[in-house]
């Protein structure tokens, strides 16, 4: 999807790059992005830090509100997360979908699995669509 690329490609020198991740896959229902998680990912007791798991689930569940309403830009309104089980260094994979649409309004869903299939995560957050004209 267009917006999709217009996203990824100007990432690179913003958080998205800082942080390492990678898109998998998307369209206007899910996108999927991952991340390696490394020791910089980590917090003083050596799990991923709740930051960087909230960062890549708001980054997936923005990513699929833009795809959805094929905009420009989404921002975050509000959001939820859920801390399930510690996540450790490796691989990581967010899937983000859209739940619901209510005009200029989406609520998105986010989970994160490790590399075992290990659910680390859960977010729902509320998105609005900027109005850039």
């Amino acid at each position: 999807m267009e917006g999709l690329d217009s996203m990824i490609s100007k990432g690179k020198d913003t958080f998205w790059g800082f942080l390492g991740c990678e898109f998998i896959s998307g369209n206007g229902q899910e996108v999927k992005i991952a991340l390696e998680a490394k020791a910089q990912h980590t917090n003083s007791l050596g799990i991923i830090h709740g930051g960087v798991l909230t960062s890549l689930m708001d980054q997936a569940m923005g990513m699929v509100a833009t795809a959805s309403k094929n905009v420009d830009a989404c921002v975050t309104t509000n959001m939820n997360v859920h801390f399930v089980s510690p996540m450790k260094q490796g691989r990581l994979v967010v899937t983000a979908i859209v739940i619901h649409e209510a005009g200029r309004s989406l609520t998105t869903e986010a989970r994160i699995h490790d590399s075992a299939g290990i659910l680390g995560c859960i977010s729902t957050a509320s998105f609005r669509v900027v109005n850039n004209k």
